[in-house]
């Protein structure tokens, strides 16, 4: 598994992290496309770009241009959020509406479910601070790729992002993350923008998760927009199984959700059919 790892030099957590893993191991440079430069460890590589992550599409195309082999893509980012609780998250990508943050109009990324829920359940393992969180994120904003890609980052606000040790913690996840392809992938359906039921059930169950339809995503959407919603993160996951977050909603809205995806020709799965980890 051919690991592309993406750093914007000017994103304090995203230099960090790439500090980190050069310290842990030896790197070759393999040069620059006159744009962006690759250094490789393996089945790794880090590509530097001079361009903020939300706004560096096809940079998995760019890379394949370079002749460096890319089955996944993982950004190393900051993550900024109003609430300033430390949390170290990942997620996948893409738009389920206009794309005001880099990407595509109601366009998804193919998301890495076995790799980033690996990732989550690594984060939770070497976490050995009492002051972070540890969550996935739902689907939300840009770049455009091909390929399966997840962020990994460090937040939520500035006094977070020059945190060293966070970036060790996350290099060190970055380093020993594996593909869990043998548990079944779903896609979550519900719940608010961290995920807690979904974050929970990555790490209790062999369960890998992919992309993720918010409550504030469905309430106010019609028929169609959700279905659209749900049959994309379906597709962009590669799974035609879902779990939905029933408590995060009322009871009609319920309903609505489980009819379409009945429509859609979808499998609802519950905890209970899921293996323990």
């Amino acid at each position: 598994m051919a690991t592309l790892l993406v750093c914007y030099e000017k994103d304090l957590p995203s230099a960090n992290m790439k500090e980190q893993l050069l310290k842990k191991f030896e790197w070759e440079d393999c040069g620059t496309d006159g744009e962006n430069s690759y250094l490789s460890c393996d089945d790794m590589c880090i590509m530097t770009i001079p361009e903020k992550h939300l706004l560096s599409d096809h940079v998995d195309q760019k890379a394949k241009a370079h002749g460096i082999s890319v089955d996944n893509v993982v950004f190393m980012s900051r993550h900024s959020a109003a609430s300033g609780i430390p949390t170290l998250t990942v997620h996948p990508i893409g738009n389920y509406g206009t794309a005001d943050l880099g990407g595509m109009d109601r366009r998804l990324v193919r998301s890495a479910p076995h790799l980033m829920t690996n990732a989550l359940r690594r984060i939770k393992a070497l976490n050995d601070t009492t002051e972070y969180n540890v969550s996935f994120e739902v689907t939300h904003h840009g770049p455009y790729l091909e390929s399966p890609t997840m962020f990994i980052e460090i937040g939520s606000e500035e006094t977070h992002w020059g945190d060293v040790h966070a970036a060790e913690i996350l290099a060190d996840v970055i380093l020993s993350m594996r593909s869990d392809e043998d548990h079944p992938a779903v896609i979550g359906v519900g719940g608010g923008h961290y995920a807690p039921r979904f974050t929970e059930l990555a790490l209790t169950k062999k369960v890998s998760v992919g992309h993720m339809v918010p409550v504030y995503r469905i309430v106010g959407s019609s028929d169609d927009e959700l279905a659209e919603m749900i049959s994309n993160a379906a597709k962009s996951t590669g799974t035609d199984m879902v779990y939905v977050h029933r408590k995060s909603m009322k009871g009609a809205e319920e309903r609505r959700v489980n009819a379409i995806i009945d429509t859609l020709g979808l499998e609802r799965v519950g905890s209970e059919s899921l293996d323990p980890l």
